[in-house]
């Protein structure tokens, strides 16, 4: 399956989006559509084996849309998409100035100093016909196509609206002596059907502008990468275009400069600011050996990097690519409006036909079955319903991803403000991921009558058995195992890769090998026991160890247990912290971890978690996360960072990831926290409720708007009062309540405590 994204230029409301998304199900079968109104974008999953683009992008064109391709990896479309917007937007304010300026002079004849002339009619049809059909062309053609397919819209109420009263007024222009021997009293619409295009026309145009304020964060992140590097080439620096960096290039970037590719410093020693990118506000320190991210900004001194990746591949790509299809996701509250906007405007078609009927065929008045039945039409609002979701999301995404959160899509989103239970990985999410060796104790052993082992021995065969593990307990041990060959006498002798066989990894266990016909094992306490291998030599020592909160790690050489390493992982400084918040917000904190009972459990002590899952194996982990959904039937969030947490990670309702975790745990995830900080996990909760509650307002907003204001326009309180909406009041309340919601939206970026 292949993902490809469009833009879609001409849809006027919610309806339109959810057209084309029937459309594309109606005929192609295999095919996968979400079109995301409030961004004019539709995100589309297809087997190019059965179903070619153009095909695709035939259908949406027949059905009166225009369509332009958007490849989310590659920054420069979105640059060039950004564009095509901008310019839209000046047409747009062409459209308004225009039509504001004819229907100033049309409103001028209201008043008794007006000009003689802006009473004619036939002047009054002059300035009308290109408010109607050159600023409001868009309508027009709207309504055309979706006349063709026999499906309403927006478009066609307000066509429907305007042109009622402009060519109700044109046949009174045409044939005023004809209709003076009738009982019709002559009264022209053309102001009404001028000022309903324009007020439609300006609330566009100042709901586009709003709506593109709420991209304002991908647009800082797309403006993070520089046009240009110095590339370092035959001992010369040549200014280059970005994108002729290639792979393995060597790029100087100096003090002040934004660093324009993913790399590894080769020289050089500076303080790099990465907030733009992963939250973090502290500057890093980098020297030789260390990664950098593009984007980020280079502060003190100049760096010599190599490329490691570049165009889709870098950091700042996918985060721009996973934003833009989180944005282009629907929540599931969504779906509530959208079943309500498939039969919105059928349902105001037959409000506006009943209203006609009443006020025309039972009261007998023309003049009021044509301004209630045109103030129907135009009332009516499907866009501030369509906008109420998308533009919350759009907005909380935005300001998540400036601030190192990166949210999968709406639903995850919306489902961390459900969340009960949260489990939490221990090593390397709330320890620091980086244990240190800080006790070992061992015993001679004679491996043959002119061979013992020394401790130094001891040392380097557990070294060389984790050297070629990547799990932290293992890097600990070989780097404990470096520091002390510097302190312990030489010795010519050292165990090295060669000297063992048949290494075997047992996950969650430990690692086994052959030496000189012997069996040895490295791991936990339990695995030996399981293996036969006595370990009450060191019991007591053990217990003590680890109820200082020490992992264990046990070294025995065939069935005699001649080693311990007591290693310890500190907590981050934001785990107590975080705990804390956690259960203030009123959500169960559980502890899984593969630790032994005992270190668990002091572990749980310092951190005030009482629910502990202790001695996990990596393949029970997503086991024990099922079972604790069934058992509490609660929404559960799982936190972990390695590979052996993304089925945990998958399994859970809401899987949150850290970034400087594996690309698998990221990959599994519904939410990644790029700097690590745990503190990112209370912020992506409020977060989510704060997006939750602004979209209930906002549909509330919607919902009540259209309630009300549709039996106003229809003349609900004409017979009590005498009161009767005109249409360009009509009109001008339709535009308000599109920019009341995303001026709302717009409001979570003041609201939302992510700091």
């Amino acid at each position: 399956m292949t993902i490809v994204n469009l833009r879609i230029k001409g849809m006027n409301c919610a309806a339109c989006a959810n057209r084309i998304e029937r459309v594309m199900r109606n005929n192609f079968e295999t095919i996968e559509c979400t079109v995301n109104f409030a961004t004019e974008k539709a995100t589309i999953n297809y087997n190019p084996q059965d179903i070619s683009l153009e095909s695709i992008r035939e259908t949406i064109r027949k059905i009166g849309f225009q369509v332009e391709s958007i490849d989310p990896k590659q920054i420069s479309s979105i640059v060039l998409l950004e564009r095509n917007e901008k310019q839209d937007l000046l047409e747009l304010k062409n459209k308004v100035i225009l039509a504001a300026i004819l229907n100033g002079l049309l409103m001028l004849a209201m008043f008794p100093f007006a000009p003689h002339w802006l009473h004619d009619p036939w002047w009054q049809l002059i300035l009308t016909t290109p408010i109607l059909f050159w600023c409001g062309r868009s309508f027009w053609m709207g309504a055309w196509q979706s006349l063709k397919s026999f499906h309403a819209n927006m478009n066609s109420l307000v066509v429907l609206g305007t042109g009622v009263a402009y060519f109700y007024s044109l046949i009174l222009t045409l044939f005023p002596v004809w209709l003076n021997n009738s009982e019709i009293t002559i009264h022209y619409y053309y102001e009404s059907a001028a000022t309903v295009i324009t007020l439609i026309l300006l609330g566009r145009f100042l709901e586009k502008r709003a709506r593109r304020k709420t991209s304002t964060a991908m647009r800082q992140l797309i403006a993070l990468q520089p046009k240009t590097a110095s590339l370092l080439r035959n001992q010369e620096i040549i200014e280059v275009a970005i994108e002729a960096i290639q792979i393995d290039d060597n790029i100087l970037v100096k003090s002040g400069e934004t660093i324009p590719i993913d790399g590894v410093v080769i020289t050089g020693n500076s303080l790099v600011d990465e907030a733009m990118v992963t939250g973090e506000s502290t500057a890093i320190n980098k020297e030789s050996g260390d990664e950098v991210i593009g984007g980020t900004i280079n502060k003190t001194g100049s760096l010599q990097i190599r490329a490691t990746k570049i165009g889709d591949d870098t950091f700042l790509a996918r985060i721009i690519q996973m934003v833009e299809r989180a944005q282009a996701s629907k929540a599931e509250i969504q779906r509530i409006a959208d079943r309500v906007i498939s039969w919105f405007v059928p349902v105001v078609l037959i409000i506006g036909l009943i209203t006609f009927i009443i006020w025309y065929a039972i009261i007998q008045n023309l003049s009021l079955a044509i301004v209630t039945t045109v103030s129907v039409f135009v009332i009516a609002c499907p866009c501030a319903l369509g906008l109420a979701t998308p533009t919350s999301i759009v907005v909380a995404t935005g300001i998540a991803a400036r601030k190192g959160i990166l949210i999968k899509d709406a639903r995850s989103l919306e489902l961390a403000n459900k969340i009960e239970t949260i489990v939490f990985d221990k090593t390397g999410t709330l320890t620091q991921g980086k244990p240190t060796v800080i006790d070992f104790v061992s015993i001679p052993y004679i491996l043959s009558p002119d061979r013992t082992y020394q401790e130094l021995d001891i040392l380097t065969l557990a070294a060389t058995l984790e050297n070629t593990s990547t799990h932290p307990l293992g890097e600990a041990i070989v780097n404990y195992t470096i520091s002390q060959l510097l302190t312990l006498p030489k010795q010519e002798n050292y165990i090295t890769i060669k000297d063992l066989q048949n290494f075997q990894t047992i996950a969650g266990k430990g690692i086994s090998a052959i030496l000189n016909n012997k069996k040895v094992a490295l791991g936990s306490q339990t695995w030996l026991e399981e293996l036969g291998i006595e370990t009450n030599k060191f019991r007591d020592r053990i217990n003590t160890w680890e109820g200082d909160r020490k992992t264990v790690v046990c070294l025995a050489i065939d069935t005699q247990i001649t080693a311990i390493f007591g290693i310890i992982d500190s907590l981050k400084p934001s785990a107590p912290e975080t705990v804390r918040k956690l259960q203030e917000m009123g959500l169960e904190v559980i502890l899984l971890t593969g630790d032994n009972r005992q270190t668990a459990a002091a572990i749980g002590e310092q951190l005030g978690i009482k629910q502990i899952f202790a001695s996990v194996h990596p393949e029970e982990k997503a086991t024990i996360v099922e079972q604790i959904q069934q058992q509490k039937n609660k929404l559960v969030a799982m936190v972990g960072d390695g590979i052996n947490d993304a089925p945990a990670l998958a399994q859970a309702d809401l899987g949150i990831a850290l970034g400087t975790g594996t690309d698998a745990a990221i990959a599994a995830s519904d939410i990644t926290l790029i700097s690590g900080d745990l503190q990112g996990i209370i912020r992506a909760i409020d977060l989510s409720r704060a997006t939750v509650q602004n979209i209930q307002q906002n549909l509330f907003f919607a919902f009540i708007y259209n309630l009300v204001a549709i039996p106003i326009a229809a003349g609900i309180f004409y017979p009590f009062f005498g009161f009767l909406l005109d249409p360009s009041v009509a009109g001008g309340a339709m535009a308000l309540s599109s920019i009341s919601v995303v001026t709302n939206a717009l409001r979570l970026q003041k609201q939302c405590s992510i700091n």
